[in-house]
């Protein structure tokens, strides 16, 4: 089912993306940054590994996993955190845990569209990708 993710996705829409990173407790320097790039998101599959590279003028981060088994990540925002994503009801479900914070991110298709949901407590953020062609 992971395998429907696969691809090339170009960020067409996004909101509420600032308040997202307030949140997080990204600075504002970086906030102003990332707000200003269009990244690209390919996600790809070999096997039981699934990769997620996401890469913009601002910054590329990359990051390969097993479903269900936790890892360490570096976000774009240089937090340490520790992740795990899982595949439910078709979506992507990708949740982050540092300094007893949580977040999470949910790809899910809709319309031939990506949409990435992010929450921290009470704030949500939505990205809308395309595919690439």
């Amino acid at each position: 089912m992971v395998e429907a993710f696969v691809g090339t996705w170009k960020l067409v829409d996004t909101a509420n993306f600032d308040e997202y990173m307030k949140a997080l407790g990204v600075g504002f320097a970086t906030r102003q940054m990332a707000g200003l790039t269009k990244p690209t998101t390919i996600i790809e599959v070999a096997g039981d590994k699934v990769t997620v590279k996401t890469q913009s003028t601002f910054k590329n981060t990359e990051i390969s996993f097993k479903l269900g088994e936790e890892f360490d990540e570096t976000t774009a925002d240089d937090r340490h955190v520790k992740s795990v994503v899982t595949l439910d009801g078709g979506k992507l479900v990708h949740v982050q845990k540092w300094e007893g914070k949580e977040t999470s991110l949910v790809r899910e298709l809709k319309d031939g569209k990506l949409i990435l949901t992010l929450t921290m407590g009470s704030v949500v953020s939505t990205r809308t990708y395309e595919k690439a062609t």
